[in-house]
């Protein structure tokens, strides 16, 4: 994994993924780590994204929830969740977290 974001979340990320298909079309899982560096609403930091996906016969079902206590300095307490869309081949992003 290695993105780009723009937006309140300005960074950059670099993860590690593990997937698998099935003999049937349209279904597969996957698992990954992302570290995530940049500036969340004007807070310096970094903090781990941890993905966990499955597609059931092409219907998706994807969890990115932020690790805990894995965001230091000033973003300390960082919680939160990331969902995504896909529209003609491009993803963006929405992210619900908390600061402490």
């Amino acid at each position: 994994i290695d993105k780009q974001f723009r937006g309140e979340l300005e960074a950059h990320s670099l993860g590690e993924m593990i997937a698998a298909g099935t003999a049937v079309l349209g279904s597969a899982g996957y698992v990954a780590m992302e570290r995530v560096t940049g500036s969340l609403h004007g807070r310096n930091g970094s903090f781990v994204l941890q993905h966990s996906g499955t597609m059931t016969r092409g219907e998706p079902q994807l969890s990115m929830t932020v690790v805990p206590d894995s965001g230091p300095g000033e973003l300390v307490g960082l919680a939160g969740s990331m969902r995504i869309q896909v529209e003609d081949g491009r993803h963006a992003y929405t992210f619900d977290y908390r600061l402490a």
